[in-house]
Parts: structure tokens; C-alpha cells; sequence
């Protein structure tokens, strides 16, 4: 599937594939989100072990895996008492992390100094 100009995203046209898109993104935009998105890459986990893994609380985790389920990146299946959490689409979001991590890299600093979205500031770059 071509992206370039979101003509047409699954069977939907130029602004609506957009707006979906913006919320694709929006899904990765949370650091925790971000966190737990990227601790699913290596396999099903339970709300706890991605809670002690990350250094969240369990409701914090619980609140971000219902919001990636109901956007259609997470999945859940019951194992007892508990459900394991796990990528609807893991191969993909590998492939997004990784392409975001390649333009980090050739970016640079200007992400992290935007002065919008940035939460880096030029003195903590030099320190």
C-alpha cells in the first residue's frame, strides 16, 4: 500500500484517509503509549508485567491498552484470571518504529527542539 499523498487509505478517500492517518500517529504520540507498544514488538504480556516493565502504574498500562485496542493495534485473549496483551499487527509496527527511529536519526535534533512538540531545550543537547 502506497502512502505517499494518502489518496486512498482502505477504500477511503484523500481527507479522510488523512484524518485517519493523524490518528494512527496520534496512537504513538504518548510516551507510554509509545513504551507499551514498543514492549509488545517482543510478545504477549500481561498488564503487570508491561506495568513492572515500564515503571507505570497498572491503571495507567490498563487505560493505554484499552485506548491501542479500541484504535485496533492491541489485542487481548484470556489466559485464566488475567488477559495477555499482544500487537494486532506486530510486523507492521516493527516496521513503523523502525522507520521512525531512521528519520530520528537523520533529523537530528529538531524533533526534540521543536518548539511546539519538543521537550528538549538547547542547553540539556549541550550538557
Amino acid at each position: 500500500m502506497a502512502i505517499i499523498g494518502l489518496e486512498r487509505v482502505a477504500g477511503v478517500p484523500g481527507a479522510q484517509a488523512r484524518e485517519a492517518a493523524a490518528c494512527l500517529f496520534h496512537g504513538f504520540s504518548d510516551r507510554s503509549r509509545l513504551a507499551i507498544m514498543q514492549h509488545l514488538v517482543q510478545g504477549e504480556h500481561r498488564v503487570g508485567e508491561i506495568a513492572a516493565h515500564l515503571d507505570l502504574a497498572q491503571s495507567t498500562v490498563s487505560k493505554h491498552l484499552a485506548c491501542l485496542k479500541e484504535c485496533g493495534l492491541v489485542t487481548s485473549r484470556p489466559q485464566g484470571r488475567a488477559s495477555l496483551f499482544s500487537l494486532t499487527h506486530p510486523d507492521e509496527v516493527l516496521a513503523l518504529l523502525e522507520a521512525a527511529e531512521a528519520l530520528l536519526a537523520l533529523t537530528g535534533d529538531a524533533v526534540a527542539l521543536c518548539p511546539r512538540y519538543g521537550t528538549t531545550t538547547t542547553q540539556e543537547l549541550q550538557s
